[in-house]
């Protein structure tokens, strides 16, 4: 992961909610100076969260908060975008922009930002503690500069990937959704062990420390989820029970089936 000591460019976020929270947070744990970002935000309430959080400045209008910046991340929602881009496209001319709206295309941030100089991505909250992964896809007229600064970012946060940009509705529905589906994971697992005799408070860290561990495991060995599942599966074990419980549910199927959900609603917001 990069460290935010080696980002020396300033950053102005437009839209101060909680992904643009994670992104500036992360940056400036990882080193990078809070008084190089600003945000602004129509929100008084989210934007003081986010100051609290960051360090970084609040800025009372869209002009006070893109006064000398270098790179402007559009964090507000994707019904949004038009109003956002409208009343700082003069300003923004010839800058780096870096939208996290999800599924506003590149072709519609350039038309609407009248800069060419833009990059999309898909960061997920866990940006926030530094793990996040984010999908990122370039214009044809960034240059390695620009997309080394994006890196820089998003590195700083967690991990990348370059997609093609006809993948991130697709990415969207995955990891930019995804954490909510861990969650609410996590919350079946807890509930269950409390349905079985567990403490609230136990089965909660069970869950989520297993969860946790099993990522980890997974991450680190290099083994496809497949052969993990089948070295803790004994025949005819407490695990081969559960596992055929998940299967008459149809719990892959169901992951697809909101991952998908997902990836339209995202295709669908591109096209409002």
């Amino acid at each position: 992961m990069s460290s935010g000591k080696e980002l020396q460019l300033r950053i102005s976020a437009i839209g101060a909610g909680a992904m643009a929270t994670a992104i500036i947070s992360g940056l400036v744990k990882s080193g990078y100076p809070p008084e190089n970002a600003k945000a602004f935000d129509i929100s008084e309430a989210a934007l003081a969260k986010f100051a609290k959080a960051s360090g970084a400045a609040m800025a009372k209008t869209p002009e006070e908060a893109l006064d000398g910046a270098d790179v402007v991340l559009i964090a507000v929602k994707p019904q949004s975008v038009h109003a956002a881009l409208s009343s700082i496209r003069e300003i923004i001319k010839g800058r780096l922009v870096i939208s996290i709206a999800a599924g506003v295309n590149i072709a519609r941030l350039e038309k609407e930002s009248g800069t060419r100089r833009v990059i999309r991505a898909m960061p997920n909250t866990p940006a926030l503690v530094g793990e996040g992964i984010t999908a990122i896809a370039i214009s044809e007229d960034v240059g390695s500069q620009d997309q080394s600064t994006a890196q820089s970012i998003f590195s700083s946060v967690g991990k990348t990937v370059f997609v093609s940009e006809k993948m991130m509705d697709a990415v969207t529905g995955l990891s930019g959704s995804g954490p909510a589906y861990v969650f609410d994971f996590i919350q079946a697992l807890s509930d269950a062990g409390v349905n079985n005799g567990l403490s609230r408070d136990v089965a909660f860290k069970l869950a989520s420390q297993t969860v946790y561990g099993a990522s980890r495991l997974l991450i680190e060995s290099g083994e496809h989820p497949s052969i993990l599942k089948e070295n803790v599966t004994s025949p005819g074990g407490t695990t081969a029970k559960g596992l055929a419980v998940l299967e008459r549910g149809a719990f892959r199927g169901i992951i697809s089936e909101a991952v998908t959900a997902a990836t339209e609603r995202s295709r669908e917001l591109g096209r409002d």
